[in-house]
């Protein structure tokens, strides 16, 4: 299986935006978006991530947009259960893949705070929502199969002879692929039930590898996000990521320790946790910006062929698709079209003519 490679759009038109609190962070403009959006296309991305919350622009709307002025990037459009019902959620996913020639999918996220979860009238706990999500993904699908009218009958949701007259349509799919996040044990239990992808924060290899090996043999694979830093050689990447630590200073760190306390999300408190532990996980992961930018700033730091190494690290422990960050972005997309994705490309034509 050939590793499969996603960006967010997260930082998209700045450099340091987690260092930011996220009540104080610029909504980035349409030109800002379609530049990075038509760069991740020449950098052979498959999907961007479109993230949900009280700071950014609505992730569908801006997927439609993109979508009309680009022609083979997909968008990856984060959604949490209690937003709206799912069969408008399902209404809106069918529209843009008719806007787009199918190129949507989806990541369904349980949330990371109580008081940004209140912003939207939600106010359900940790797995009181992955029970609602259950639901939610139950509707969806049946939506999505065509099989009749759509009736259901739950504790968080009821439908009664649901139809829609929009289908999904896609080259290749009748609905939506499917990525679902979270670190916690029913995260893994929803994702093994209704997605195709499980995304994860990083760990050790050595660490996630039998549990992640166990949802593969159960039919879901398993992804990770996490930053990149590529310098052409190991020195010159050990001080890029010095180089962040400079310029963010302390500032950002009291932001991350207060966002620590009001997160519930597990994925997220336990790299908190993990980067305090240590600042090098392995030779080549990197947990230094994490206090300062984020659970999402674990990194991959190192050469084009250290990086492709650990690449190779991490499908051996059964990830088999990345979900990127860097700083800034669109040069770190470059470096890594131009100096690790060649590399990984050659080493699995490598294996795979062994293979015959």
């Amino acid at each position: 299986m050939a590793l499969r490679f996603h960006w967010s759009m997260s930082s998209a038109g700045g450099k340091l935006r987690g260092a930011q609190a996220r009540g104080a962070l610029a909504i980035q403009s349409l030109e800002s978006m379609l530049r990075f959006a038509r760069h991740a296309e020449e950098c052979e991305i498959e999907s961007l991530l479109m993230a949900f919350g009280f700071h950014r622009p609505d992730p569908f709307n801006v997927a439609a947009a993109l979508g009309a002025l680009t022609t083979r990037i997909k968008f990856m459009v984060a959604m949490r259960s209690g937003v709206m019902s799912p069969t408008y959620f399902v209404q809106q996913v069918n529209t843009v893949a008719m806007l787009t020639g199918g190129r949507i999918c989806l990541n369904i996220v349980a949330g990371h705070t109580p008081d940004e979860q209140g912003y939207y009238g939600d106010f359900l706990k940790h797995d009181e929502r992955y029970e609602r999500t259950d639901e939610f993904l139950r509707i969806c699908s049946a939506f999505w199969r065509r099989d009749g009218d759509v009736n259901f009958e739950g504790h968080h949701y009821r439908v009664v002879n649901g139809k829609l007259n929009l289908h999904f349509a896609a080259p290749d799919r009748t609905a939506p692929e499917i990525y679902l996040g979270g670190s916690s044990a029913v995260a893994e239990q929803q994702a093994i039930a209704h997605a195709d992808c499980l995304w994860r924060l990083p760990d050790t290899p050595d660490k996630l590898r039998a549990r992640t090996l166990e949802i593969v043999e159960q039919g879901t694979e398993v992804g990770l996000l996490v930053s990149l830093i590529v310098r052409p050689t190991h020195a010159e990447a050990m001080r890029a990521a010095e180089a962040i630590l400079e310029e963010v200073g302390q500032q950002p760190k009291r932001t991350h320790e207060e966002f620590a306390r009001r997160s519930d999300s597990v994925a997220f408190t336990s790299t908190y946790a993990l980067a305090a532990q240590s600042e090098w996980l392995t030779p080549y992961l990197w947990s230094g910006a994490v206090p300062y930018l984020g659970a999402p700033a674990m990194a991959i730091v190192g050469s084009p062929d250290e990086v492709a190494d650990a690449l190779f690290d991490f499908r051996a422990a059964g990830i088999t698709q990345f979900l990127f960050m860097g700083w800034p972005d669109m040069e770190e997309m470059t470096n890594f079209h131009r100096d690790v994705l060649p590399l990984v490309r050659r080493r699995e034509q490598r294996e795979e003519a062994r293979a015959v």
